[in-house]
């Protein structure tokens, strides 16, 4: 047991399992090595480290996330249509994730929501936006977090 409990700036190595509204598995640590991450360097949503925060090693707990704390509300703006002319030859599969160019050069991933005969509408919010989840986890260590 260690006398030192989640907060900014600590490293904190954790198993955690990721779920939908329905049980559904969206990702999990369970069965692979755990995650290890420094509270407050970007790797977890704020959301998802606002309630560790007091965590200490051995914590097993589980939290229901909303939205606006996960990956926020599905913004019907991020659904834009794309002529099917800029597709190469093969106009994807709904469902499809496809990397598009944004406006600044980055990459932006987005769904293949549906495909007509001269539009493409792709679906740029995050495939969990809209969603409450459940995030269970169970700290294995908490230590003071290294600088580089």
């Amino acid at each position: 047991m260690s006398d030192y409990t989640i907060d900014e700036g600590m490293e904190v190595t954790l198993h955690f399992t990721l779920k939908l509204e329905d049980g559904t598995v969206v990702d999990s640590t369970k069965d692979k090595a755990p995650a290890t991450f420094q509270v407050g360097d970007g790797n977890l949503p704020p959301g998802f480290e606002a309630p560790l925060t007091g965590l200490t090693d051995g914590a097993v707990e589980r939290f229901e996330i909303p939205p606006e704390h996960a990956f926020g509300q599905r913004n019907p703006s991020n659904v834009q249509l794309i002529k099917r002319d800029d597709f190469d030859d093969e106009v994807p599969e709904v469902g499809t994730v496809m990397s598009f160019s944004d406006a600044a050069g980055g990459e932006l991933p987005g769904v293949i929501a549906s495909v007509g005969e001269k539009q493409v509408e792709v679906d740029f919010n995050h495939p969990l936006a809209g969603r409450t989840l459940t995030f269970e986890v169970e700290i294995l260590k908490v230590r003071p977090g290294t600088t580089h």
